[in-house]
């Protein structure tokens, strides 16, 4: 290095040499060996341009050095791609993150990637980039100071292990308001932005057919599309302007209703959150927009079917909590005491309604923030509705499923029919019966 570093030296004095004569220091040289003209004689001599070129001599030789060893380095090393360092605990800084999500991390092996990523964002690492892409735009039009993706982490990590705005602010190194900030900007954007996307009602002849097949080999009953139920979200804190206790649900905790109608893969089609936790059931129903669209007609199921004459649209099934109507079959009596037919019916319609009981049940595993909701009530629903989409999104992509979370047991009284439903009851209570008949003989058969 040394040799090296007074070859291109000496070369350099003699370029300056030709380009300051007057210069005392190359008179002398002029006369004598390049190699006896030191460093230290620049530093002396009374010309400005040997200083100039002595500093620009060092500066090469340590770009030739620093590159000679780098090139050193990389052919002692193996050609693949070396793992990125894995988070240090505690370091949630945006250089952590970035080391974390290196395009090194493919080369890592996909179950212990996304086992990784499941246990700081609640989903596998292909699902979240899916997440960032379609957020991104809107986050980046906000003029967030902080990168979209780690935003969106920050959020998922609050959402998936239930974590406060306190907690995380400490955590992240970040005042708690932008925390909440934050996660009321991308729970609402995954609200509104992708419920459209993801939280469809199966319309479509391909997606229906798929659903009703699949419910009917889970129950044998033919044209069910959906099963629907409600489940309370508790909130963390009491609510403070409570009139009437409305938000004391029957648990003895504050919540928000949750109402969801699920396929056979446990993925939501409909989600509504509009009534505190102190409502029952079938209020709820009819206070949502499903139910405004299924009685006025305005979601049209083209795939009818003929049962003993009845003319059978696809219809959702619920428990006794819900009324008896032509679009949602509710089961004969809540303690096994019809006929055998009946039961028989009974017990399908609720193995048919489990899956929506599973689905909420994976919703509040998966999102532990719905244990136990510490967010202000305004901004419960968003929350909520974000947690929905996101589990459609993990159902989807067939993450792992984790063990289901469970509520109390539910101990509601059968739904009272209102007078403007009575039409709708009594084809439901003739279309029941039908397909109770049918379904009991089917099966006495086989």
């Amino acid at each position: 290095m040394e040799e090296a570093f007074m070859a291109m030296l000496s070369h350099i004095l003699h370029l300056q040499n030709s380009l300051d004569p007057t210069s005392t220091l190359f008179s002398s040289a002029s006369t004598s060996s390049p190699s006896s003209t030191t460093p230290s004689s620049l530093l002396s001599t009374s010309s400005a341009a040997p200083l100039l070129f002595f500093t620009l001599a060092s500066l090469l030789s340590f770009l030739a050095v620093t590159r000679s060893s780098g090139e050193s380095s990389s052919s002692s090393t193996s050609p693949s791609p070396s793992p990125p360092p894995p988070l240090p605990d505690g370091d949630y800084s945006v250089a952590a993150f970035r080391a974390l999500t290196t395009d090194h991390i493919w080369s890592l092996d996909a179950p212990l990637r996304d086992a990784r990523w499941r246990s700081l964002y609640g989903l596998s690492y292909p699902v979240f980039i899916t997440v960032v892409d379609k957020l991104k735009p809107f986050i980046t039009a906000s003029n967030l100071s902080l990168p979209a993706d780690y935003a969106v982490a920050m959020v998922l990590s609050r959402l998936a292990h239930g974590c406060s705005a306190k907690t995380l602010a400490s955590r992240y190194s970040l005042d708690p308001y932008l925390i909440s900030k934050i996660t009321n900007m991308v729970t609402r954007l995954l609200a509104t932005k992708l419920y459209p996307e993801f939280i469809k009602i199966p319309v479509g002849k391909r997606r229906l057919i798929e659903t009703t097949q699949g419910f009917e080999e889970l129950t044998s009953l033919p044209n069910i599309c959906g099963a629907i139920d409600s489940t309370p979200v508790k909130l963390k804190r009491r609510t403070k302007l409570n009139p009437r206790n409305i938000y004391g649900c029957k648990y003895g905790y504050d919540a928000v209703l949750l109402q969801v109608v699920a396929d056979h893969k446990k993925i939501f089609w409909d989600v509504c959150v509009k009534a505190p936790g102190g409502e029952d059931d079938s209020s709820h129903f009819r206070d949502s927009l499903l139910y405004k669209r299924l009685t006025s007609g305005d979601i049209v199921w083209e795939k009818v079917i003929n049962i003993r004459g009845h003319h059978v649209r696809p219809y959702i099934v619920g428990d006794w909590c819900y009324p008896l109507l032509s679009f949602l079959m509710t089961p004969f009596s809540p303690n096994g005491s019809g006929s055998p037919p009946e039961n028989l019916f009974d017990g399908m319609l609720m193995k048919g309604r489990s899956v929506v009981v599973e689905a909420i049940g994976l919703l509040k595993a998966r999102w532990k923030i719905l244990q136990s909701l510490n967010v202000g009530v305004n901004h419960a629903p968003q929350t909520i509705v974000a947690c929905c989409v996101l589990h459609n999104l993990c159902q989807i992509a067939r993450e792992p499923e984790p063990e289901i979370w469970k509520d109390p047991d539910e101990a509601g009284t059968p739904a009272r029919v209102l007078e403007s439903e009575r039409q709708f009851y009594y084809y439901g209570e003739s279309l029941r019966q039908a397909l109770a008949e049918d379904l009991h003989q089917r099966l006495s058969s086989r």
